[in-house]
């Protein structure tokens, strides 16, 4: 089974530049990724974020899908939480309606952004992700028609009608979510760029205790930070810009989007932000083609994984698309006879 290759864009604002201008780049970089042969694009959501444009993936997936003819694009992810599963469900039936078979409802239980923004989107209510399990099933069931007898809604249609219901995936970066997965029968997303340690235990607890009613099997991603250029020197320059960035982001601090590698590598960092620097280097990698198609593919050992999902940050997005495009080259010349499954 050839190992397929993903992406995942957060819409990511760089210094000097403006939302618009991130969320065109997106649109860009899905045509891109289409035609270097990636198996998926998704974007994710983020609230009261200003160096991040995706705050509705599923109006930028409407628009994706308009940009590009086959590649399948989705959510990475919906924070369930926040909305009613049916809304949710209608969402993702008129984006299957538009682009069948091509759409993913990838949900989380994550906040996307700081407590006051949770605050809004509930108006003035916590969020209750004890629900979220159960939001699970309802979306299931609003996305597939398959309301019981015996509920309350039971006879009601999340409409469009359509021949087909994208697949639901479980987006996450711990056991509880490897476990949520496992137990609904869904397919796994990991998110090693958040965190950084254990995805690996989970992935395995998640293929042991995979249950299913049906054909389901246990299929497992995880989602990586990655800047590759062509010479190591110019990787390690391009990812000044990420280091600086997630190091001010951990800490609180003002950031007008992604800063320019000339300030980063300026930059003087205290002790602490150093040994930050250091942690944060575990959920990327960073490196030539050859560099990082050897990490990419031992890390996709360790975790068994089917799937690869990319995520990159760069101040200028030239050095972007570089790094996709040379992933994408290195992954087809390891698979000389066959190209990225598609």
């Amino acid at each position: 089974m050839v190992l397929r290759y993903s992406i995942l864009d957060q819409s990511p604002v760089s210094e000097g530049s403006s939302p618009g201008e991130a969320l065109k780049q997106t649109a860009r970089l899905a045509q891109s990724a289409e035609k270097w042969g990636y198996t998926r694009f998704w974007v994710s959501e983020h609230h009261d974020a200003a160096t991040l444009a995706g705050s509705s993936p599923e109006i930028l997936i409407s628009h994706l899908g308009a940009v590009t003819e086959k590649i399948r694009l989705g959510s990475g992810g919906v924070m369930l939480p926040h909305y009613s599963s049916f809304k949710i469900a209608e969402n993702f039936k008129l984006l299957e309606a538009l682009y069948p078979g091509r759409i993913d409802a990838g949900v989380g239980r994550a906040p996307g952004g700081m407590p006051r923004a949770s605050l809004a989107l509930n108006e003035g209510r916590a969020r209750n992700i004890d629900r979220f399990p159960d939001q699970i099933d309802e979306l299931s069931m609003y996305l597939n028609d398959a309301i019981p007898e015996d509920h309350m809604y039971h006879g009601m249609k999340a409409t469009p009608l359509t021949e087909s219901a994208p697949p639901i995936w479980i987006l996450g970066s711990s056991m509880t979510s490897a476990l949520l997965a496992a137990e609904k029968g869904l397919s796994y997303m990991f998110a090693h760029f958040i965190n950084g340690e254990g995805g690996q235990d989970f992935t395995r607890t998640y293929r042991e205790r995979f249950e299913s009613a049906g054909d389901a099997r246990p299929y497992v991603g995880f989602a990586i930070f990655v800047i590759c250029q062509e010479t190591e020197e110019e990787a390690e320059r391009v990812a000044s810009s990420l280091d600086l960035a997630l190091s001010m982001g951990a800490q609180g601090m003002p950031s007008k989007g992604t800063p320019p590698p000339e300030r980063a590598l300026a930059y003087e960092y205290t002790k602490f932000e150093k040994l930050l620097v250091e942690e944060n280097r575990r959920r990327m990698i960073v490196g030539t083609p050859g560099m990082v198609g050897d990490r990419l593919e031992a890390l996709a050992e360790e975790y068994q994984a089917d799937e690869v999902m990319l995520v990159s940050m760069a101040y200028d997005f030239n050095d972007k698309l570089k790094t996709f495009e040379l992933v994408a080259e290195e992954m087809k010349k390891r698979n000389s006879h066959t190209k990225i499954e598609q």
